[in-house]
């Protein structure tokens, strides 16, 4: 069920932002008014899609009346999904809205900079074969994030069981966090926290693969691009705060060690099988074993290391013999 508010026709619309909420009324209002005011100071012709993934705890309610008291006009319309999708289910419904010739794929604990839209659109009318548009991602003091990769792969999982220096060092060249800004070629992915995509792109390739309920699905989807030959820019012009704040438990359980969703493994197993097969898969979780055995050796040595997230030995192979499987989000 959708709140139109009378948008442009879909002719004369520069840009469709797509932004999801899930419980987090209050910083999906801040992100909203932070693309508002950039319409308007840049003159963009866009229209913001909210789309409510079932969130159960009134949080739309709050958003529909905040919409209600806005001038009439404003260009924002809410969508209420009758199941919670995922990220890719969700921003599917936004993109899905409104014709337009770019979506921007926008995070709810994101805030644009002003000139963000008018930054961005100027960067992507002057490179038509590109097909994805990476903003700066920065803390709210400026700090730069790490917001551009490499696409996971056996190596990189060695790197990530074994989390000790000397493998990180001697591998450095397949670690998935690239170097900001990276060089021009070198991005296997970008964040979707705030990414542009150009309509005609997504018309080729189709939308986001809603076999991922949450992570890696922005992975997925850029690989998918490139495999089609578009490319991927970072556009450092254009500026966004990411608060990472959100609504996913997956980084905080990461952060003390604990057991993580079982959606998560999920869509790691699903990446890797699509970016390398069921050998490439099979290889990726026996890397991170031999990581792993590396740092326990080292650990019987006197040198302890990274003890690794709770279940993982056997979570990682979640999905293993069924790669494509749904997802299950227990």
């Amino acid at each position: 069920m959708a709140m139109p508010s009378d948008p442009a026709t879909p002719q004369e619309l520069d840009l469709v932002v797509s932004v999801i909420n899930y419980r987090t009324a209050e910083m999906t209002l801040a992100c909203l008014r932070s693309v508002l005011e950039d319409f308007a100071q840049s003159g963009i012709r866009g229209h913001v899609v909210v789309v409510d993934n079932a969130s159960g705890d009134g949080s739309d309610a709050v958003i529909a009346e905040w919409i209600a008291a806005e001038p009439e006009g404003t260009p924002v319309t809410l969508v209420r999904s009758a199941t919670n999708t995922g990220f890719s289910g969700g921003h599917n419904q936004g993109i899905g809205a409104l014709p337009a010739p770019f979506y921007l794929v926008l995070n709810s604990d994101a805030l644009l900079r002003p000139g963000f839209c008018a930054t961005i659109l100027a960067a992507a009318q002057n490179a038509p074969r590109t097909g994805l548009f990476a903003p700066r991602l920065e803390d709210e003091d400026g700090t730069q994030q790490i917001s551009c990769f490499r696409v996971p792969s056996p190596a990189s999982e060695l790197i990530r069981g074994a989390a000790t220096g000397p493998v990180t060092k001697l591998l450095g060249r397949w670690a998935v966090p690239l170097e900001m800004p990276p060089a021009p070629g070198e991005i296997g992915w970008a964040s979707f926290a705030c990414i542009l995509l150009r309509g005609a792109m997504v018309d080729e390739i189709g939308l986001m693969d809603e076999g991922y309920f949450l992570y890696f699905e922005d992975t997925e989807y850029c690989l998918r691009a490139r495999r089609a030959g578009w490319a991927i820019a970072h556009v450092p012009e254009a500026r966004a705060v990411h608060l990472r704040g959100g609504s996913a438990p997956v980084k905080s359980l990461a952060s003390a060690r604990k057991k993580l969703p079982r959606y998560y493994y999920a869509s790691r197993t699903r990446l890797l099988y699509q970016a390398h097969g069921k050998t490439g898969l099979w290889a990726a979780n026996l890397a991170w074993h031999l990581g792993r055995t590396i740092t326990w050796t080292r650990g019987l040595l006197g040198r302890p290391g990274n003890p690794g997230t709770e279940a993982e030995i056997v979570d990682i192979w979640t999905g293993a013999r069924d790669p494509l499987g749904p997802w299950q989000k227990g």
